[in-house]
């Protein structure tokens, strides 16, 4: 039996309520503490794929991410012309993926997390923490403070629990990448409603799906080597990044009828798009990090999310069964850390394919994406040092 029986989840993005489920699956009671006053709005699509949907499965959180989504099973791969060089849909055997709002999924994850007893404190931002032999306290920018068996740092990419860990801890690393996005109405293109679809422009990358209303939501990736001016792209007004966007893809099929039938005030811009080089410490003591904390991988994993959500689960797991918090997030991190670096470091060669115009040879779905979609975290099994 695990001595731990609190935990506090710091950051209240898509891992932490998923943490602070896991973590009362295994007994553990953990509460959430947020940076922002209230839960977020706005913010790009993402995708929770098959892995992901099995993972929360086991917190009864599933079904209602699914009727927040919309299931997306297939694929397809081509390039600026039109010309297809791949298309499947979906591995046999495995749930389809689902596209939502970030907003929606946050959304669906708190109110999950509430309805199971979960508590969020908002307006929480920490500033430290001090460990104890018997416990972890967390210092907050309002002046209060909250302690528990065990911290976990579920705070992002730009993560505060990571430095306070390790505070050579590397930063993020600008991938060479700008994302936008937007959606068009009355372009004439008529996606399959099964398929998302990937095309590899002369000048920029373009993704695009069909939305249940009509319209084709998208997104482009830019690229651009100076990071400086990527980070500052968010303060370029939206009416001149669609102008540039048209230019990028004014010889793209079907990229420029979107891209005219597609207003600024639908567009969103992300800006410079950052992944997390590996990181070498997870852990210290009575604090670990979960999710982009410790492994963002960039979007074009489209893994971002689910990996969140296994490690979660696989953390919940081995404080259940192992004794003691040093012994739980070493057998943690030796899960999770091969799987995640394998799936960034492939992510990483497809970024350099969105700037080349593509792939350079034949695509093989169950190659690329089995090893990634078939994981599924075996909540039963027990996990041992």
């Amino acid at each position: 039996m695990t001595p731990v029986r609190t935990a506090l989840v710091i950051g209240g993005g898509i891992a932490g309520p998923v943490t602070a489920l896991a973590l009362r699956k295994a007994g553990i009671d953990a509460t959430v503490y947020e940076a922002h006053p209230a839960e977020q709005d706005g913010g790009a699509a993402l995708t929770v794929a098959p892995n992901g949907l099995n993972a929360l499965e086991l917190i009864g959180a599933a079904d209602a991410v699914r009727a927040a989504g919309r299931p997306v099973p297939g694929m397809v791969m081509g390039d600026g012309k039109g010309n297809r060089f791949a298309e499947f849909g979906g591995l046999p055997g495995l749930p389809a993926s689902h596209v939502l709002a970030r907003a929606d999924l946050n959304r669906v994850l708190h109110d999950h997390a509430a309805a199971n007893g979960v508590r969020t404190e908002y307006g929480k931002r920490l500033t430290g923490a001090e460990e104890t032999a018997g416990g972890v306290t967390a210092r907050f920018d309002d002046g209060t403070t909250a302690t528990a068996d065990v911290l976990v740092g579920a705070d992002g990419i730009r993560s505060t629990v990571r430095g306070l860990i390790d505070p050579a801890a590397p930063d993020p690393e600008y991938t060479g990448l700008i994302g936008l996005g937007g959606f068009a109405s009355g372009s004439g293109v008529t996606p399959d409603p099964d398929l998302m679809y990937f095309a590899f422009g002369a000048r920029a990358f373009l993704g695009y799906w069909g939305m249940p209303d009509g319209r084709v939501a998208w997104f482009s990736n830019i690229p651009e080597p100076d990071a400086a001016a990527a980070y500052a792209s968010r303060t370029t007004p939206p009416a001149e990044w669609l102008e540039r966007l048209r230019a990028l893809h004014a010889d793209d099929d079907p990229g420029a009828a979107l891209l005219r039938h597609s207003g600024a005030e639908d567009l969103f811009v992300l800006g410079g798009i950052d992944i997390m080089p590996p990181v070498p410490r997870w852990h210290r003591g009575r604090m670990v990090l979960v999710g982009d904390s410790a492994h963002a991988p960039s979007p074009s994993s489209g893994q971002g999310a689910s990996l969140a959500i296994e490690s979660a689960l696989e953390l919940a797991r081995c404080l259940r069964d192992l004794p003691g918090p040093s012994a739980a997030f070493t057998a943690y991190e030796n899960l999770r850390r091969p799987r995640v670096e394998a799936i960034a470091a492939a992510a990483a060669r497809t970024n350099k394919e969105k700037s080349a115009g593509g792939p350079a040879g034949p695509v093989d779905p169950e190659r690329m994406f089995g090893f990634v979609q078939r994981f599924r975290v075996d909540w039963d099994e027990r996990v041992t040092a």
